[in-house]
């Protein structure tokens, strides 16, 4: 069995081939993401086969080769030096004591670790916000569907698709998605062709994108080019979504206690905008990266003079080893910085929302979805209750059962007591 639970599209061929020796064939069930990765030691093969299309291995690539490279030139420097005999004497100043990179690695290691971790919680910060706009849409979904007699059908279809739209313009607020200038060339001249301007200190930005996408079409002609125009479309739908709940009108069963806990639901969408801007805007200070980066490059630029009196010409791959795990360290660090440029699954979070929200919509089955759940007809009540007598029913022939012909339970029975089902 396998102990990966999913892997990353970039190794899902691979992935299948080495556990079920099938390229085609794929055993997960069918709620696991393939976002979800976990790996346990019993995959060391698995990782080591991938190594060459490792992320983070194509990122820090340059620098490793440099590094090789010049050390590389050092043991060839080394090895001419130490035949000659005019120059033997030059060969061994060109040796360094380790005493010096002994005592730096620590400090370097927690410079690495440092950076690494901060970025990290950002990681993690970034993930429960998107794992609270995830909940808050589904309790305000929930919440219109409950008092949709009160909300009314329409409005309450309106707030579905607003909410299923909240998620996409929140991505597309820090991570633009446009179309590239292939795509608009194909589009040129078309109606689903729409252009977005955003104002900044630079100037305005345009961005084409194609309506048919979502979550452009989850908005009318109308709505959809007033909040085009805005350069915050997800705050646009906070307060467009506030708009149209404080538009109910009261009844008995739809008070100001109603309004205002769907209004605090909307106010929790609004403060993810200006959590997800804080962690997009705020980076790790620049003077602690670049002191970090540089540190770390005069270390291995040095290293190689400590190493080449006992490796020789294998300093350059041990060097490219030791490159490799510090950059990519670094490297990570960077990655995960700003989550939500790749390091998490947008894609599937949004998607999650839409399909949460949007129930029973654009001719769905509703008897697939959640929706089923707000829908309790006669038989299935009649059925409730029939079970619950029938619960008493045994529980009561489970306690006679228990009694003894004295009458008496055991000690053991007596402070024991009954399961039900």
């Amino acid at each position: 069995q396998t102990s990966v639970l999913a892997t990353t599209s970039s190794t899902f061929d691979d992935f299948t081939s080495m556990k079920t020796g099938d390229p085609g064939h794929f055993s997960l069930d069918s709620y696991t993401d393939l976002n979800d990765t976990r790996y346990s030691s019993a995959d060391w093969l698995h990782n080591m086969k991938n190594l060459p299309r490792s992320s983070v291995l194509r990122a820090v690539k340059g620098p490793v080769l440099s590094i090789m490279s010049w050390s590389f030139f050092v043991s060839i420097v080394h090895r001419c030096l130490m035949m000659s005999k005019k120059w033997s004497g030059l060969a061994q100043h060109m040796n360094l004591s380790s005493t010096p990179h002994s005592l730096l690695v620590s400090s370097l290691g927690l410079l690495l670790v440092f950076r690494t971790n901060s970025a990290y919680q950002k990681f993690a910060e970034g993930r429960r916000i998107w794992e609270k706009i995830l909940s808050i849409s589904r309790n305000v979904s929930r919440l219109a569907t409950l008092y949709e007699t009160d909300v009314k059908p329409e409005r309450r279809r309106r707030v579905q698709r607003l909410l299923a739209a909240f998620p996409y313009l929140l991505r597309h607020h820090i991570q633009p998605c446009c179309l590239t200038s292939s795509q608009c060339a194909e589009l040129l001249g078309s109606k689903h062709v729409l252009t977005l301007e955003s104002s900044s200190s630079k100037g305005i930005k345009q961005c084409w994108v194609d309506r048919r996408d979502l979550p452009w079409s989850l908005l009318p002609n109308i709505a959809l080019k007033k909040c085009a125009a805005v350069n915050n479309k997800p705050l646009w739908i906070c307060d467009r979504l506030s708009k149209e709940l404080q538009d109910v009108e009261y009844t008995p069963n739809f008070t100001s206690r109603e309004r205002l806990t769907f209004l605090s639901q909307i106010d929790k969408l609004s403060q993810c905008v200006g959590e997800c801007e804080r962690i997009h805007q705020t980076a790790v200070p620049l003077n602690y990266a670049r002191h970090s980066l540089r540190g770390l490059t005069l270390w291995l630029l040095s290293l190689p003079f400590s190493l080449v009196k006992d490796l020789g010409l294998m300093t350059a791959p041990v060097m490219g080893i030791i490159a490799w795990l510090l950059l990519g360290v670094y490297e990570i660090g960077y990655a995960i910085e700003d989550p939500f440029q790749g390091s998490l699954n947008l894609n599937s979070l949004c998607e999650s929302i839409h399909k949460d929200v949007m129930y029973g919509y654009f001719g769905d089955d509703i008897k697939r979805s959640r929706g089923n759940a707000f829908q309790i007809d006669k038989e299935e009540s009649e059925e409730w209750e029939g079970r619950t007598a029938h619960a008493i029913e045994m529980n009561l022939e489970r306690a006679d059962h228990r009694i003894k012909p004295s009458g008496k339970l055991s000690d053991l029975e007596a402070i024991t007591p009954s399961m039900s089902p």
